[in-house]
């Protein structure tokens, strides 16, 4: 039980942690200052949202996510978010891909050349089905996630004021919101394709309690390191280079890489939540699929990284702020039913 509720926690925490959140651009999009509470709130509402999906998803045996939208909220408009679960896992996906050029640029490696590799070796995963993309999530996060807690907390010790929580301003207190409510929509899509290979309840309690802690320790910790850079954000398309500039090359070399893996495992995760939508209707091989998926992206990515997250993710927190209320309210409901 304990093993798989941890599979499931790194596959969680792969799908959030991608192009935006472990590049710091996202964080920095919705946080910033005067964010203690924010992301406070953050934490629980992300908790209780992975809980409630993965309950649903263990209920029911899912393998795609329309029966879960069916039961929070109505088959009606069901059929309205199943169309905007698709554009948002379908552009968010190009800004992975987007993401991954835009790291790979840090190596001298030329944009487009980022791109069409990052595309490849997501087909090639999918030769393995969702099996490839657990394991790879399950090697990939916990070094990921070592890394750049150890980087954050050395360059938090490193500044004269050190760790400082401003307690007395939290203005930015309705971020947690729609911050909870961007991150949901992929979770949905990609927790509801493996509801059928969850085996007992444990694992839902462990794998939604320990991602919450997780993100929510990594969320306050990255903030707080960003805020102390942040005349210099401006310049960084990534605004993690603006710390690791103050580490030896190699350093920003090993984090360059471990950020590509981060953004592929959330792209991987993405093409997932579509490809378990439209294999039933598509009698094509997983990885012919996810071919044609992403030749489809490529010509979107030219719009650039920043950009789209500067456009798409506070207009899909937003939007997806209804979905958010239903996931919260679904256990109260229920018990009323």
């Amino acid at each position: 039980m304990w093993r798989a509720g941890f599979k499931w926690m790194f596959l969680i925490i792969g799908t959030t942690i991608g192009a935006g959140y472990a590049s710091g651009r996202e964080l920095w999009q919705f946080f910033g200052h005067e964010s203690v509470l924010a992301i406070g709130l953050f934490t629980i509402l992300f908790t209780m949202c992975c809980f409630v999906i993965m309950k649903i998803s263990f209920d029911y045996k899912s393998v795609h996510y329309i029966p879960l939208l069916e039961r929070l909220l109505g088959k009606k408009l069901t059929k309205l978010y199943d169309w905007m679960i698709i554009i948002y896992l379908f552009s968010t996906t190009v800004v992975m891909l987007a993401g991954g050029g835009a790291t790979l640029q840090a190596l001298h490696v030329p944009y487009w050349i980022g791109v069409a590799i990052i595309s490849f070796l997501i087909i090639t995963l999918f030769l393995w089905e969702s099996k490839g993309m657990v394991a790879l999530n399950a090697a990939i996060i916990p070094i990921l996630i070592t890394l750049l807690v150890l980087i954050l907390v050395t360059f938090i010790r490193s500044k004269s004021d050190g760790f400082l929580l401003d307690l007395h301003h939290h203005s930015n207190w309705p971020a947690a919101f729609t911050f909870t409510a961007l991150n949901i929509i992929s979770l949905l899509a990609v927790l509801a394709g493996v509801g059928n290979e969850m085996k007992q309840k444990g694992e839902v309690w462990i794998a939604s309690i320990g991602s919450g802690l997780l993100l929510g320790s990594i969320s306050l910790l990255y903030n707080q390191s960003l805020i102390k850079v942040a005349h210099e954000l401006v310049v960084y398309e990534i605004p993690l280079f603006a710390i690791l500039k103050h580490y030896p090359y190699m350093m920003m070399l090993v984090m360059s890489v471990l950020l590509w893996f981060a953004i592929y495992t959330t792209a991987v995760s993405g093409l997932f939540g579509l490809i378990s939508r439209f294999r039933k209707y598509l009698q094509v091989p997983t990885w012919l699929l996810a071919s044609i998926i992403i030749i489809c992206m490529l010509p979107l990515t030219a719009f650039g990284f920043s950009t789209l997250i500067g456009i798409l993710y506070p207009l899909y927190g937003v939007l997806n702020l209804y979905l958010l209320g239903s996931i919260l309210l679904y256990p109260i409901v229920k018990r009323f039913e």
